[in-house]
Parts: C-alpha cells; structure tokens; sequence
C-alpha cells in the first residue's frame, strides 16, 4: 500500500516540477508574447499527453495488482476450505472413535448399549 502513495506522490511531483520548469522557462525566454503563447500551448499538450500516458500505466499497474490479489484470495479460499473439510473429517472420526469406546465400556461393565 505504501508503494502506491510513494508512486503517486511522485506523480503529483512530476506533474507540479514540469509544469514549474516549463512556466519558468518560458517566461525568461527572450521570445514575443505570440511565440511565448505557442509555445506554452505545445508544451501544455506534450505534458497533458504525459499525464494522460503516466495515468494509464497506473491504471494498468492497479488493474494488475487487483487482479493479482484476486488470485491469490481465490487461492486462499480453496485452501481453507480444504482445510475445513479435513478438519471436518477429522472430527467426526474422534466423534466415532469416541462412541465406540463409550459403547465397550458399558459393554465391559455389563450395562446395555444405548
């Protein structure tokens, strides 16, 4: 869990320098008002385009880790269940072993079996 934030406030960071960088700098460029527009609307585009890439990658990274774990409850889940069933088993083989030892004994000691 705390790799997700740890990525996702490198996002936040990536996103928040470039767009710095890319303000400051063009602001101390020495270019007219026209060219400086242009070109923070393509530096605007390239960076959105990042952004949108960077977001997708999480997205597919999330959809991988959610998958992930999906296995592995399901896996989970079968063993435990498994491991119900043995018990179960178990048990009931105590709860026979149990009752015939209860029957020889009123047997041994001459008292009729229930």
């Amino acid at each position: 869990m705390s790799d997700r934030d740890e990525f996702g406030a490198f996002l936040v960071g990536f996103v928040v320098g470039g767009l710095t960088g890319a303000v400051v700098s063009l602001l101390f460029a020495p270019q007219s008002g026209e060219e400086t527009r242009a070109l923070i609307k393509d530096k605007s585009i390239e960076l959105r385009d990042r952004a949108a890439h960077t977001a997708e990658e999480a997205l597919a990274r999330a959809e991988a880790a959610a998958s992930e774990a999906r296995q592995r409850a399901d896996e989970l889940a079968k063993v435990a269940k498994e491991r119900a069933t043995e018990l179960a088993h178990e048990v009931q083989e105590r709860g026979k072993s149990a009752i015939e030892a209860v029957r020889k004994t009123k047997k041994d000691s001459g008292a009729t079996p229930a």
